[in-house]
């Protein structure tokens, strides 16, 4: 977390589609495809590619960049779009977000973090079939269209809460980046579009030499996932990125498995080796260097800072902010260039919301926070919903810098829920910067002896080891390893 966090989409693509309604159970040779890539699609997505690699954490600059460029060039040529490898783009993302998408002209991305729920070679490949899938049946534009008709200022709770157009509750304040740039990209699909991309990835995998059963595996690992998160947040809303924009991961496992049964292929390639080779030793879960979030606090040794989400809520953190919600409101943790003055920066904060925003002076309360100087102030805002509260709650941290939270709860409540976390905001120790840790994927070898049991204990989590490495590894309770497997274990 640095800057603002503007999107955080899942399923992206792009291109004009003329679908009607599917059941869903149409097979992919039916589905209308994209037969190049224009010279506007590579415009397009060349001119997106900067704006999601900062949104999204960046590339990671791990060896693992290589293989996954390798892998997704391959299953991408089975596409329509284009036969020439040189003509993608594939990312490896820093993202601790479960999510993948592409985008016109060729570009797709898969974060690190779901990169670690796969299982194997074939099961990546069909993740990034998918996502290419939607690219080739021109399923975004059509998303584009609609949200362009239906769009009321959806950009405030993408900030937010990573919400797409059309969805914001926030009606008529935002007046800038309603259906412009990377965010009419973030849209997602209806549930026939899902579905014909899960056949075109399926036929992606399968016309690749792979298993095209490997789509239906990693779905089921992605269900296993959405309960796990939901688990860990105490509640039902918190499911990966990925699996949040795409209808119930559970519901299509079957479907996806026997759709694979459908190709008639006998290819079994999975690569589980050559993959978990290659997935050995990357960054799990947050990067230090963009915050961690463990349990309700938020630290961020680099900027020497921590603070607690409400109970209950889920807190996120993003490449540029950290945003939590839950059911009394939403809110933003950011920051945004300072000028020496926190009146001007709170007043600049709302400005950048809308141009339209008038903050008188002396709107602008002062006060400290734990020894630290403070400025906020609060306006009301329509909503499709009613009326709602915004405040902008600005910290100066020294050094020329400032950071605030943007909040959202109903009218009449100001902070609402949000009074104890912006108070709980705090300078952290050197000691406890340094103690802040990375994660890890370690890749290990059963031994003679081992269980399910004795490796989940290695899992550098406080709760729910075991539930973590049996879904980490697409296991369940009843599964029994053997000595001489690989599995994936996260450690410090």
């Amino acid at each position: 977390m640095s800057r603002t966090y503007w999107i955080a989409g899942g399923g992206v693509a792009a291109a004009l589609v003329a679908l009607g309604a599917c059941s869903g159970g149409g097979a992919a040779r039916d589905i209308p495809l994209a037969t190049s890539i224009s010279a506007s699609d590579k415009e397009q997505g060349a001119k997106a590619h900067p704006e999601l690699l900062k949104e999204f954490g960046g590339a990671y600059s791990g060896p693992q960049t290589a293989y996954v460029t390798g892998v997704g060039r391959k299953i991408a040529v089975q596409s329509s779009l284009s036969r020439a490898q040189n003509d993608f783009t594939i990312t490896l993302l820093n993202s601790s977000v479960n999510n993948a998408f592409a985008i016109p002209g060729g570009y797709v991305y898969i974060t690190r973090q779901l990169m670690a729920l796969c299982n194997d070679e074939a099961e990546m490949a069909g993740v990034l079939g998918h996502e290419i899938g939607h690219v080739a049946a021109m399923h975004s534009q059509r998303r584009q269209k609609t949200a362009t008709r239906n769009a009321i200022g959806g950009a405030l709770l993408q900030i937010l809460t990573g919400a797409v157009l059309g969805d914001s509750a926030l009606g008529g304040l935002l007046q800038k980046g309603i259906g412009s740039g990377a965010q009419l990209l973030t849209l997602k699909f209806s549930r026939s579009q899902e579905y014909e991309a899960d056949d075109l990835g399926i036929r992606y995998l399968a016309s690749a030499g792979y298993d095209p059963k490997a789509l239906s595996g990693m779905l089921a690992s992605l269900a296993a996932q959405s309960a796990l998160d939901a688990r860990v947040a105490g509640q039902a809303g918190n499911v990966p990125e990925w699996a949040s924009t795409h209808p119930d991961p559970a519901s299509r496992v079957t479907r996806a498995l026997n759709k694979a049964k459908e190709t008639r292929s006998t290819n079994t390639l999975r690569n589980r080796d050559a993959f978990l080779n290659a997935l050995d030793g990357v960054t799990y879960g947050d990067d230090p260097a963009q915050g961690i979030v463990s349990g309700g606090r938020f630290t961020h040794p680099q900027l020497r800072l921590s603070f607690t989400a409400p109970n209950g809520y889920v807190m996120l953190n993003g490449s540029d902010a950290v945003t939590i919600s839950g059911s009394g409101g939403k809110a933003q943790f950011g920051g945004a260039a300072y000028s020496g003055d926190l009146g001007t920066y709170v007043a600049s904060v709302f400005r950048s919301l809308s141009q339209n925003s008038s903050l008188s002076a002396d709107a602008v309360r002062r006060t400290t926070v734990n020894g630290i100087p403070a400025a906020y102030a609060t306006m009301r805002a329509n909503s499709q919903s009613g009326q709602m509260d915004v405040t902008v709650f600005a910290y100066e941290m020294g050094s020329g810098s400032a950071y605030h939270f943007l909040t959202i709860a109903p009218a009449g409540q100001g902070l609402g829920p949000f009074s104890t976390t912006v108070q709980s905001l705090r300078r952290i120790t050197a000691q406890e910067a340094a103690a802040v840790k990375a994660r890890k994927v370690d890749v290990v070898t059963v031994k003679a002896g081992e269980t399910i049991d004795t490796l989940s204990a290695r899992m550098a989590f406080d709760d729910l080891r075991k539930e973590r490495f049996l879904t980490l590894n697409g296991l369940t309770a009843s599964s029994v390893l053997k000595a001489g497997d690989k599995v994936k274990i996260v450690t410090y």
